[in-house]
């Protein structure tokens, strides 16, 4: 677990003082906000699954869809449907028919941008479709492993629902007339996280990498680190022009502008944190200081509070 960093229930609880007006927003700040009284991972998943799902067209035959967890994206055609990620298990019969009112055509593969359940956890239900599921070899390994997360424990997932294909560093699925760039970089959010670009459309899905609007989770546990996720916003940087939507793990739909603001805010909290800490300063003092004060504003307004989000940076330093 991360040290020094606040219980699930301490930083929902926080986050849940934005009030019925955030709740009521097309965007929540995050869904998370609904599974507060959650003390299990079951009681968790069933709260978030009920959250509507919202479907925004992106480009021709491609979809996002927004609700109980996370940002799906789905590319469909009649070589079959393309998901990336796939909200928690209890959303699979709304995901399921909202896939379904697409087109006719089946499921043919799922991609894991990483291993969390938000992300993952319809593994095993896209399988049993008749469908394959590629990811990063890192997220086959996090996955038969236990995990304490968010102040809960997180059993190894069954043989059902692991990756049927994994790789190393990048693969490229040709379907529906897209050439599917699928990309590992180096441990960010997570040690298994992976961009997932659709060029003929021109976007970007990065999950957890990129949390657009809200200060990001950092899982240190799994290898995740700050000076990881500034240069996994670097990298994407790179990749986008003043066109390309970018969707992130959580939030709504990005472009390049928005994930410059994120990048800069990242690099200018790590930098303040830094250098408290290269000073000698322990975290409460850092915390003290206020590092991220000019972003709490802006940023501060998701499940991961102003404190919460510095002492991330702090110990991932």
């Amino acid at each position: 677990m991360i040290q020094q960093t606040p219980s699930r229930r301490r930083f929902l609880r926080a986050a849940g003082g934005l009030g019925a007006a955030a709740l009521a927003s097309r965007y929540l700040p995050e869904p998370w906000l609904l599974a507060q009284q959650a003390t299990t991972p079951d009681q968790m998943r069933a709260q978030l699954g009920g959250v509507p799902i919202v479907t925004d067209k992106l480009a021709p035959g491609l979809v996002m869809m927004s609700g109980p967890s996370g940002n799906v994206v789905v590319l469909q055609g009649p070589l079959g449907k393309i998901v990336v990620d796939g909200f928690v298990k209890p959303a699979w019969p709304k995901l399921k028919a909202a896939l379904d009112a697409l087109d006719g055509s089946p499921i043919k593969t799922m991609i894991d941008t990483h291993w969390h359940f938000d992300h993952a956890d319809n593994n095993a239900n896209v399988r049993a479709a008749g469908a394959g599921i590629i990811a990063h070899e890192n997220t086959r390994k996090r996955l038969m492993e236990p995990h304490d997360l968010f102040g809960m424990h997180f059993e190894p997932v069954p043989s059902d629902a692991l990756p049927t294909q994994t790789f190393p560093v990048k693969v490229t699925l040709n379907a529906n007339g897209e050439q599917i760039d699928v990309r590992h970089l180096p441990p960010a959010h997570t040690d298994t996280d992976v961009f997932v670009f659709f060029p003929k459309a021109n976007v970007l899905h990065l999950g957890d990498v990129f949390f657009n609007e809200t200060y990001p989770f950092i899982d240190q546990g799994t290898g995740g680190r700050i000076n990881g996720m500034i240069a996994g916003a670097d990298m994407a940087l790179k990749m986008v022009d003043n066109q390309t939507k970018v969707v992130p793990g959580h939030g709504p739909l990005g472009d390049k502008e928005a994930l410059t603001q994120y990048r800069d805010m990242l690099v200018v909290v790590r930098d303040k944190v830094q250098a408290l800490k290269m000073s000698g300063k322990n975290l409460k003092e850092v915390l003290a200081a206020s590092p991220s004060a000019q972003f709490d504003g802006a940023w501060g307004g998701g499940f991961m509070m102003p404190n919460d989000f510095v002492s991330l940076v702090y110990n991932t330093l």
